[in-house]
């Protein structure tokens, strides 16, 4: 029973940590429930890339514009060679299909409500100076170029992360970076009328409740993806990637080889004189 009690001490502690991520460094190392500034550049050490003061990695801007032109297909081929099968969630609804999905992970991670942690959680940050931890303690933290993913346990009634208004305000925030929710959206009519992308998994009238905030720039799980903070998102119509920042420039030349491949492809097949076989997917000119 008295390690029992620790145990679940311990857990009630990590999940407090995150209510303090904005005031200092927690005395509880909390693993996937918080994560440090230096727990952010060990575990995304490889990422060639300014970082957020927070240390999350900062794809630049050049790089984001380039990713814009990037399909699936793409960016699956330099994925999957280098051995990260597990990149690419689909099965969402997609808002704005035709318009692509492009910016830098900004993770938010929620659990089902405990009311005995909730509460413990609730009087640490009031002692703290925070009246209140809710989905806006972390999208007024949003920077330009993010895109908010969120692990809400794919929840539809009580996991609407927004409605028009925030969804709005994010994308203000974002400058049309985008968003990501394993949970709902509400206001959809509202919502469609705003220039932003946005994959979420179902429509909800109910307002955002029964749920706990319990990570912010943490490890999540969107379908069978883990997201990191600082994952360079891409959106198109099929679903979404999430690529590890030291595979983005290799991703984005491979893609530039590609382009050049299926150019030269469609030419060979204007020119009516070789079969699909004798071309594709070989690039090999026939004399």
């Amino acid at each position: 029973m008295k390690n029992t009690s620790g145990l679940l001490s311990n857990f009630v502690r990590a999940v407090v940590c995150v209510v303090i991520l904005l005031l200092g460094p927690c005395s509880v190392r909390a693993q996937l429930l918080n994560f440090s500034k230096q727990d952010l550049l060990d575990y995304t050490a490889q990422a060639p890339f300014d970082r957020f003061t927070d240390g999350r990695p900062k794809v630049s801007n050049d790089l984001l514009e380039r990713a814009r032109e990037l399909s699936s297909e793409e960016v699956w081929a330099v994925l999957e060679q280098r051995g990260f099968h597990n990149q690419y969630a689909d099965g969402f609804q997609i808002l704005h299909p035709g318009k692509p999905m492009v910016g830098r992970a900004f993770t938010l991670q929620f659990m089902p409500l405990r009311p005995d942690i909730d509460e413990i959680a609730k009087n640490k940050a009031k002692d703290r100076g925070i009246s209140r931890l809710t989905n806006q303690t972390a999208i007024d933290m949003l920077q330009p170029g993010d895109v908010l993913v969120v692990d809400i346990f794919g929840k539809k009634v009580n996991g609407t992360i927004v409605g028009d208004n925030l969804f709005y305000y994010v994308m203000k925030a974002t400058n049309s970076g985008g968003l990501v929710v394993d949970g709902s959206i509400r206001d959809l009519n509202g919502i469609s009328e705003i220039e932003m992308p946005a994959y979420f998994r179902s429509v909800d009238p109910t307002p955002i409740g029964k749920v706990m905030l319990t990570g912010i720039n943490v490890p999540v799980r969107i379908g069978g993806v883990t997201v990191m903070p600082g994952d360079l998102v891409v959106g198109d119509r099929e679903g979404i990637y999430f690529v590890p920042p030291q595979l983005v420039r290799e991703v984005l030349d491979r893609a530039d080889e590609i382009h050049i491949h299926d150019e030269w492809t469609k030419k060979k097949f204007d020119e009516g004189k070789y079969k699909s076989s004798e071309i594709y997917s070989t690039p090999s000119d026939p004399k």
